[in-house]
């Protein structure tokens, strides 16, 4: 009997990671836009995808909502979160409130690694821009962002970051694979030079250049 209930907390840690685990692959699956905006989904079938039970996906599923990422319909059903002119607009506003700020927080604990890391991932990110490669374009230029951001220590705005990117990152994965990158804007390399410099208001100036040319550019589709 004690082997018994040994066993039985040995099992919990295990659910825990796989938990997380079912989290963070549905997690950057939208943030990166492998689902459409306002996609039907179901937990059975997430479930199958991944290869695994309800269970997590269930849990998984209930932590996006309360993100703002998912939609859900009824209780078997969900949706990506739809994009309107108007959630697009308030999104656009939150990104230039927040993305600044917690930029020049993250300089004060930047370090030669830090820049080195992002000079990396920005090299990556031109290299899908000249492949015309939307998807590691998505994937790159998020891991540019999220990499400078989660170096400042501020986990709450860090947070409500994350709720905005999970809620227009599929629109722009969407947007980005029919216009395509060649017009994309690259001001990660003035952000770079910023941190080096320690030139904060520079480094807000990217930043916020950098939202306004991405945006402005996938504002076209409800332009057109």
């Amino acid at each position: 009997m004690p082997a018994s209930k040994s066993n039985k907390r040995d099992e919990i840690p295990d659910r825990k990671i796989a938990h997380e685990e079912t989290y963070k692959t549905l997690y950057y699956s939208i943030i990166t836009g492998h689902f459409e905006p306002g996609k039907v989904l179901t937990i059975r079938g997430l479930a199958e995808q991944l290869g695994c039970s309800p269970m997590p996906v269930r849990e998984a599923v209930r932590r996006l909502v309360a993100l703002g990422a998912l939609k859900m319909r009824n209780t078997r059903r969900l949706s990506v979160a739809p994009m309107t002119e108007e959630r697009f607009e308030e999104i656009w506003a939150a990104r230039v409130l927040l993305e600044p700020e917690i930029a020049a927080r993250a300089m004060v604990h930047s370090s030669k690694a830090l820049i080195r890391k992002l000079q990396r991932i920005d090299d990556e990110l031109a290299q899908a821009i000249e492949r015309g490669d939307p998807d590691k374009y998505s994937l790159k230029n998020w891991e540019f962002h999220f990499t400078l951001y989660r170096a400042s220590a501020c986990p709450i705005i860090l947070r409500l970051i994350e709720s905005v990117w999970l809620q227009f990152g599929p629109f722009m994965r969407l947007v980005t694979g029919r216009l395509g990158t060649s017009y994309v804007v690259d001001q990660h390399q003035k952000a770079i030079e910023a941190l080096k410099n320690k030139d904060e208001a520079a480094l807000r100036e990217a930043i916020r250049l950098d939202i306004q040319d991405g945006m402005e550019r996938i504002g076209m589709d409800f332009r057109n």
